[in-house]
């Protein structure tokens, strides 16, 4: 029994031992693969391998306190026996010998942590990793990519280590140059924006709205607005470029930070912009570059202050936009022509640096002198022409053409063309100069057949350019208008406005009622083509007599009524009631007796009521002073005399009537067919 105990005791130990070398093995094949060593090492390391047995662990433990013997932190930790016992070591020690080991062995093994930031040492290179001791119990791989900032990487070298994990699945310690270049990176910003320092970062790429850089290996971003004081507009010659900056802003919940250039800029030129406003007067000639460009104007930057070049002191000439001869970032000389140094306002000249053109201005240009030159504006009240950059003169709209009706400047000429004029004043001292277009043709109204072409009585066609409320003008010709005042419109028709009887453009047919070459004036007359009808109206719609009549409209007084011949006549309110007491309607035809006939006012004054009732004669307005007072006749005889005389007018008139019929249809036949061929 014994005997079979002592047999299992050996073949336990036989046991224990292959598992002490393998745990050994493993460790030093770990530490073989990390570190390559060289071959004569690797063979003395075989050799104690195959001496293992002979030497016992001793020698291993040995040989590791050696290679740990530049390890610069010591863990004050214990050596773990047990956990030494359970993986089959220690056996056939002391508790001397245990004690020794274990003072031995914490004397040479660091104590570190996950997700730590720690210094190691480069022990060893090769074509993929590093590898770095940091004083624990085994040694770290980092891949060599990690180190691409430092293309002079040797061995005894220090760097800073992330701690990812002190051991794997594999029992190996897990590194990380990246991860603590990051860790420091963020303690290293964080500083800067403390102790407001300034860093440098470079310039990875351009992003939209600015640039992103690299701080401490931390992609910071950088405003397009921060970058410099005057608007930048390539950023793309930046890019791959060590740039200065200051941290402005830190945000740990997105991984962001902001840095700005500009702010180490603006101190030094708050102190230049304010030399320069100290040293600033009118008329000083400055220096400057242009940083932006409106419709109005350009910005130019002083050197650390602004000013305002307004475009019309850009050049003595008209410009549309200073885009026509400035660009960004050129270099000017401008003069100060006035500043605002409490709101730093500063207005700069630079026409102002050479003469005015007006001061070359040929003395032979005087009034009455024929020019040319081109427009450059056109406005409502005329065109401006440009005879040498700097000096234009106005052409007023009433000066383009002899026509007396005003027209838009468009319908004459328009920018860019190139034009004569007349000088027809000029003031150099103002700077100033009127000219006219027409006055290179003759005045229309100079001409000497004039007076026999218009003369009173002839008649003529125009073509319609205005209308107003008392009449329209007619052009008769080019420079030659005639008034058509709206009661010369028609005979027999009211008319309130000329819009009721023709519009702009139609051609009218007038006749000349009076000329007055000296003034320009020239009266016209539609109606003086035919006959006056009221002459022959006072012998038909004589007071007392009956006509047909269709009420045509009708006010808050009355109602008008149309007669035969397009007459017209007014029935007032009371005067239109019916006998049967019904309500009259427009349109509707009733019999109406003529009250009173006046020539001179071209007005009838009708009523229906006076056809069934007596009472109307009474109605009338009172007779003036001295007339003869009328006796009232009996209904009877009242109705006798309005059927004799509607009698006596129908039938007595009927001649001349109609010879007036006749007259006044020929005449509107010609007037049309005359207006069908001017068409």
């Amino acid at each position: 029994m014994a005997k079979k105990e002592k047999e299992k005791g050996a073949e336990k130990a036989e046991v224990k031992k292959p598992l002490a070398v393998k745990g050994a093995e493993a460790d030093v094949d770990v530490k073989t693969a990390e570190v390559e060593l060289e071959q004569d090492d690797l063979a003395a390391f075989k050799a104690a391998k195959r001496a293992e047995e002979e030497e016992g662990l001793n020698r291993v433990i040995k040989d590791v306190t050696a290679r740990q013997s530049a390890a610069t932190s010591v863990s004050t930790e214990s050596f773990d026996w047990d956990a030494f016992e359970r993986k089959g070591f220690g056996e056939g020690y002391s508790s001397t010998e245990r004690e020794n080991l274990n003072k031995l062995y914490s004397g040479t093994v660091a104590t570190v942590a996950n997700s730590e930031v720690v210094k190691g040492t480069v022990v060893g290179i090769n074509n993929r990793d590093v590898i770095l001791n940091i004083g624990f119990k085994s040694d770290g791989l980092v891949p060599l990519a990690e180190f691409k900032d430092m293309p002079n990487l040797k061995i005894g070298d220090e760097v800073d280590l992330f701690i990812e994990e002190r051991e794997n699945a594999m029992g190996q310690l897990v590194l990380s140059r990246r991860k603590a270049k990051l860790v420091k990176g963020w303690e290293y910003v964080q500083t800067a924006l403390d102790k407001d320092q300034v860093i440098e970062g470079f310039v990875k790429r351009r992003t939209k709205g600015g640039l992103i850089v690299d701080v401490f290996g931390i992609e910071a971003f950088l405003p397009g607005s921060q970058i410099d004081v005057k608007p930048i507009r390539d950023f793309d010659i930046y890019v791959n470029k060590n740039i200065e900056v200051k941290v402005v802003k830190i945000n740990y919940t997105n991984d962001n930070v902001v840095v700005s250039h500009k702010v180490l800029i603006e101190k030094d030129l708050e102190q230049q912009k304010a030399a320069i406003l100290t040293n600033l007067d009118k008329g000083q000639v400055l220096e400057g570059v242009i940083k932006n460009m409106t419709n109005f104007g350009v910005f130019i930057d002083l050197g650390g202050v602004d000013g305002l070049l307004h475009i019309t002191d850009i050049s003595w000439g008209r410009v549309a936009h200073p885009e026509e001869v400035l660009k960004l970032d050129q270099t000017v000389k401008v003069v100060v022509l006035d500043f605002d140094q409490d709101k730093k306002r500063i207005s700069l000249g630079m026409k102002q640096l050479t003469p005015h053109p007006w001061e070359s201005l040929p003395a032979e240009i005087v009034v009455g002198s024929k020019v040319k030159g081109r427009i450059v504006n056109v406005a409502d009240y005329g065109a401006f022409l440009e005879l040498q950059p700097g000096v234009e003169g106005l052409i007023h709209v009433s000066e383009m053409s002899w026509s007396q009706h005003l027209r838009n400047p468009q319908d004459f000429i328009k920018v860019g063309d190139v034009v004569d004029a007349v000088v027809l004043t000029i003031d150099r001292e103002e700077r100033k100069m009127s000219l006219g277009i027409k006055q290179l043709t003759e005045d229309p109204w100079t001409r000497p057949e004039v007076l026999t072409k218009y003369a009173v009585g002839t008649t003529h066609k125009g073509i319609v350019r205005n209308l107003t409320n008392f009449g329209l003008f007619l052009e008769m010709e080019e420079g030659i208008d005639g008034l058509v005042h709206v009661s010369d419109l028609s005979w027999t028709k009211k008319v309130k406005h000329p819009s009721e009887f023709t519009k702009v453009g139609e051609t009218l047919e007038v006749k000349v009622l009076e000329l007055d070459a000296a003034n320009r004036r020239l009266a016209l007359s539609h109606k003086h083509l035919e006959q006056n009808p009221w002459d022959t109206f006072e012998t038909i719609f004589t007071p007392g007599s009956v006509h047909k009549g269709t009420v045509v409209n009708k006010n808050e007084k009355g109602m008008v009524v149309e007669l035969q011949y397009g007459i017209e006549g007014f029935c007032t309110i009371k005067n239109i009631t019916k006998q049967d007491g019904g309500k009259t309607e427009i349109g509707e035809s009733l019999d109406f007796k003529v009250l009173e006939f006046s020539k001179e006012d071209r007005r009838i004054s009708l009523s229906h009521r006076a056809m069934w009732s007596a009472d109307v004669a009474e109605e009338k307005p009172a007779p003036q002073a001295g007339a003869a007072k009328r006796k009232p006749e009996s209904k009877g005889k009242t109705i006798a005399n309005i059927n004799q005389q509607s009698e006596k007018s129908t039938l007595g008139d009927l001649e001349a009537l109609s010879a007036l019929k006749e007259k006044m249809s020929a005449a509107k036949s010609a007037s049309s067919s005359e207006e069908g061929k001017s068409e």
